[in-house]
């Protein structure tokens, strides 16, 4: 596909992964929306156009495609909600239902997109590494992490020629860390230091694989690892 003069909608576009697709995008000449909760709330370029949709809001995930016209690239990186963190044995229930807020996320927003999509399209979910590799304490969002790499093999067949795919990142400096200077570095350094590529990686090396799944029009059902050798690991 080649995306200049298509039509794209980036869920979480406004931070991280996410904006640094809808740039991306925007520069090669797509018209794109960046959509999340708040997008007031981020420092955005001038010409990014945005919208305020809360994707674990089914209604509103609705509403907001009953808005559009045809789409030929649908994006969706929104985290949906909080991550329980640690060891399943002590984990709060409700903490770790929780988690499945981004899988929630993603299948309105895939439900309900799916309808506007060109025949032509693309569609990209972003996962997470620990979908096949968990470290210690990561449970939660292996657990989601997996549900959604599953969901899409699912739908892919489904839906075709529409095509639907997964980027897998392992750990990625994006503003989801709030931590800054040494400790920052130090956080990823400890995080990273046994894998191939030891350091994190950034949001334009997933939003560059992201655009690979886009523009390659042979390319479905699969899920492509951005994630510095952490599966070998």
């Amino acid at each position: 596909m080649d995306v200049k003069g298509r039509t794209a909608i980036v869920f979480g576009g406004t931070s991280g992964i996410g904006l640094a697709t809808s740039v991306k995008l925007t520069a090669m000449g797509a018209s794109v929306i960046a959509v999340s909760r708040n997008p007031a709330k981020s420092d955005l370029p001038e010409t990014l156009k945005t919208a305020s949709v809360d994707v674990c809001d089914a209604a509103a995930v609705e509403a907001f495609f009953n808005d559009q016209a045809e789409i030929d690239i649908l994006v969706n990186s929104a985290t949906g909600g909080g991550r329980a963190i640690g060891p399943f044995a002590e984990m709060n229930v409700d903490g770790f239902k929780n988690s499945f807020a981004k899988l929630w996320g993603y299948s309105h927003v895939l439900r309900f997109g799916i309808d506007k999509m060109a025949k032509d399209g693309s569609i990209v979910l972003v996962s997470g590494t620990p979908a096949r590799r968990c470290k210690p304490g990561l449970v939660a969002l292996s657990a989601v992490g997996g549900a959604v790499e599953a969901l899409v093999r699912a739908v892919a067949p489904e839906i075709a020629p529409i095509r639907l795919n997964v980027v897998s990142p392992g750990f990625i400096d994006t503003p989801m860390v709030s931590l800054s200077g040494a400790e920052r570095v130090a956080h990823y350094e400890k995080l990273t230091k046994d894998h191939a590529i030891a350091r994190a990686g950034t949001a334009d090396e997933v939003a560059d694989a992201i655009l690979f799944a886009i523009q390659n029009d042979f390319v479905t059902g699969t899920t492509i690892d951005v994630d510095g050798g952490w599966l070998l690991s």
